[in-house]
This record gives structure tokens, C-alpha cells and sequence, in this order.
């Protein structure tokens, strides 16, 4: 393993543990001002949503994209929290038998399995709401405007023009497979949205410029593209043991995939050249980018 790549897990890891001891503090027995009470079942599988297992890329990203241009570490960790809220509502309910149907996610038992349904359901309501609420709370240590651009950021990516949309398209191609635009389109909604604002955060975070957001939003699209085309690949390539979850499920359900379309050689090219762009937009931020960079690689060469 090269110093950078060991740099880049040393860091992601430690990231990561940070993270899950902040979400733990989040979602700790204690009420916050303004709560009533926190039901201790919808409170555990919220919990149990959230804390069972994950690299935490995304709350990364939010991490290193602030400390790229200056951001406030502290706030990044909160905004990277709310934003695994987010990411970890969408799996809960992904896998509800009404949508991906799943029994497993990260080698243990889904939310609906381990727990109920409508309990499910409730943990990933609260989840979602929790991400704006840790995000606009005082704690937060950011300007007013700054959070406000934060949460119409992470809105736009979470809702009906981002992941919630690309659920909704992802289900629709069960019955009517899309052509390659309407891959590419349902594929930058589902996943690649999230992964853009985490990017782009770093820079609402820093107080950047206007071209500083904009590159950073652009890295986290290509790299976004990136996580996709890798997670179809493992999809074809891997097993059960390795993801912790089902593989093979697109094939089965008839969905279009890029690399159904084009093949694996493709798919391998196009995953460098993403890669490659994702390089070429940090070029002007020197050395300070490697770590961005190595995360860029990881992505396109992960294996779970």
C-alpha cells in the first residue's frame, strides 16, 4: 500500500470513528430542548439504523472539502452527521418489503427485519427530519446564511429532484427498463446527489467562492458517477459475504445498467476517465487535494 492510500484509510477510519461517536451522542436517551420524549423502541432503531456497520465516505467527503478550504472541522462533523441521517433514512427505507425488499444491509439484519415495519418506517421519517434539525441547531457553530444554503443544498439532493426521485425512477425501471439517459439520470438522483452536496458542503461550510462551490460541486458529481458505476460492478462481480447485502438483484429485476449496456471493459474505462476528471477539477488546489484525490481512486476501486 502506497503512503497515500495508508494516509487516506488512516484518515477515513478516523473520520469515521469521530462520526459514529457524534451520532451516538445525537441519538443518546437524553431529550434535546423542545422534545417531549424520545420513544425508546423508534430512539433504538434509529440507533441501530445508523451505527451498524459503514465506511462513512460521505461524512467524510464533508470533512475534507471543508478542510480543503478552511472550514470549520467541528461543523463539518455535524453537517457530515446530518448527511449520514440522510443517507442511512434512504437504506432503512429502501428496504422495506414495498420497495428493495431486503433482509440484509452491512452483513446484519435490515431495520423492518430487526425491528418492525411501521418501526422502520418512523426511524427513517425521524432521521430525515433529525439531519435538518442537527444541521440549523446552535451547536452548529456557523453563520445564519451559511446553514440556510445548507439545508436548501441538502434538500434539493435528498427530495423530489434528488434521491427520493431517483427511488421513484430506480422502481419505475422494474417495469420499463430506461435507456441510457434515464440511467444516468436515475443513477445522479439516487446516488450521486447526496455525493454531490457532500462535496459541495465543504464548500458552503469554508465560506468559499462562488468558483470554489462550483469545483467542488463538480468533483463531487464525477466521483458520484464513479460510486455507481463501481457499486454496478460489484453488483455483477461480487458476493453476499463481501457486500453484506444482496447482489445480482438489478439482473433479476430486469433493471437497466450501464454495464449491462456496454459491457465490463467499458464500464472499466469510463470508470478511469471519471476518475481522471474528478483529478483534473483539484489540479489548482496543489498537494492540499491528495487526499480528495486518493478518495476519488478508492471509490472507483473499492470492493464492498
Amino acid at each position: 500500500m502506497d503512503a497515500k492510500r495508508e494516509t487516506f484509510e488512516t484518515r477515513l477510519k478516523s473520520s469515521a470513528a469521530e462520526i459514529e461517536a457524534l451520532l451516538d451522542l445525537l441519538l443518546s436517551p437524553t431529550e434535546l430542548s423542545d422534545e417531549i420524549a424520545r420513544p425508546d423502541l423508534l430512539r433504538s432503531a434509529m440507533h441501530y439504523a445508523v451505527l451498524n456497520g459503514g465506511k462513512r465516505l460521505r461524512p467524510f467527503l464533508v470533512v475534507e472539502s471543508a478542510a480543503l478550504l478552511g472550514g470549520n472541522r467541528q461543523a463539518a462533523l455535524r453537517v457530515g452527521a446530518a448527511l449520514e441521517c440522510i443517507h442511512c433514512y434512504s437504506l432503512v427505507h429502501d428496504d422495506l418489503p414495498a420497495m428493495d425488499d431486503d433482509d440484509l444491509r452491512r452483513g446484519k439484519p435490515t431495520v423492518h427485519i430487526k425491528f418492525d415495519e411501521a418501526t422502520a418506517i418512523l426511524a427513517g421519517d425521524s432521521l430525515l427530519t433529525y439531519a435538518f434539525d442537527i444541521i440549523a441547531a446552535p451547536e452548529t457553530d456557523l453563520p445564519d446564511r451559511s446553514k440556510t444554503e445548507l439545508v436548501l443544498a441538502i434538500a434539493r439532493a435528498a427530495g423530489l429532484g434528488g434521491m427520493a426521485g431517483g427511488q421513484a425512477l430506480d422502481l419505475a425501471a422494474e417495469t420499463q427498463a430506461p435507456n441510457e439517459a434515464g440511467i444516468i439520470r436515475l443513477q445522479a438522483m439516487k446516488t450521486g446527489a447526496l455525493i454531490r452536496f457532500a462535496c459541495e458542503a465543504g464548500a458552503i461550510i469554508a465560506g468559499a467562492s462562488t468558483e470554489d462551490r462550483q469545483r467542488l460541486r463538480r468533483f463531487g458529481e464525477k466521483i458520484g458517477l464513479a460510486f455507481q458505476l463501481a457499486d454496478d460492478i460489484l453488483d455483477l462481480t461480487s458476493d453476499i459475504k463481501t457486500m453484506g447485502k444482496a447482489t445480482g438483484k438489478d439482473a433479476a429485476r430486469g433493471k437497466g445498467t450501464l454495464v449491462g449496456l456496454h459491457g465490463m471493459e467499458w464500464a472499466d474505462k469510463q470508470l478511469r476517465r471519471h476518475v481522471e476528471d474528478a483529478e483534473e477539477l483539484l489540479v489548482p488546489y496543489g498537494e492540499r487535494a491528495a487526499l480528495l484525490i486518493t478518495a476519488a481512486h478508492f471509490i472507483a476501486e473499492r470492493k464492498s
